[in-house]
């Protein structure tokens, strides 16, 4: 098995994100290479052992985040405003593809991805994402643009009401998943862990 070289990867994915009108497909293309290896992605970037994003590589034209979902996580219906492709490299991860109509949401399609499995989403999607299975899921998550840029959407869980995308308040839906987790593992919450 070799090496998984994390520097090497970020490098690749900015030379395919150049690709032009096929950037998205070319990213999805090293993503799946990145992924086919699982134990070694996780050599590299550690075993998951908490829910959270974390950052690989952040600029205006690209971001590359590491995700762990907590078992049985969900997270709400949000838009990207840029293309978006998902490899996951351990675990399972439910996508429930929307649309918009009327000033409201629906739900249109869902779609599963299991380790190994490469699945992109384009600039208008909006989905929410749903861990369905009892152990941390894992995935590199790598965006056309800035994700953490303002003027991005969420909707209301409940009310499918539309409001803006707030990064604090995802993170701290991720500290609430890990809280649960560690609760089901006996480990007792002592203070708040970043997400």
């Amino acid at each position: 098995m070799a090496g998984f070289d994390i520097d090497g990867f970020i490098d690749e994915v900015r030379r395919a994100r150049s690709a032009g009108s096929d950037a998205q497909a070319a990213v999805a293309e090293v993503l799946a290479r990145a992924i086919a290896e699982p134990r070694a992605l996780m050599a590299a970037l550690g075993e998951p052992t908490e829910a959270g994003f974390f950052t690989l590589h952040h600029a205006p034209d690209l971001t590359i985040l590491n995700f762990v979902w907590a078992p049985l996580m969900v997270l709400l219906p949000h838009n990207h405003t840029m293309w978006a492709s998902i490899g996951i490299y351990t675990g399972r991860e439910d996508n429930l593809l929307w649309e918009r109509e009327n000033g409201r949401i629906h739900a249109v399609r869902g779609a599963s991805i299991s380790a190994r499995e490469v699945f992109n989403l384009d600039e208008d999607a909006v989905h929410s994402v749903v861990n369905p299975i009892e152990k941390l899921t894992a995935a590199i998550h790598v965006y056309g643009g800035d994700f953490f840029a303002p003027g991005r959407s969420e909707w209301d869980p409940e009310t499918l009401a539309e409001r803006p995308f707030d990064v604090e308040r995802t993170r701290q839906r991720f500290r609430e998943a890990n809280a649960r987790f560690r609760a089901t593992q006996g480990v007792v919450e002592h203070g708040a862990h970043p997400a």
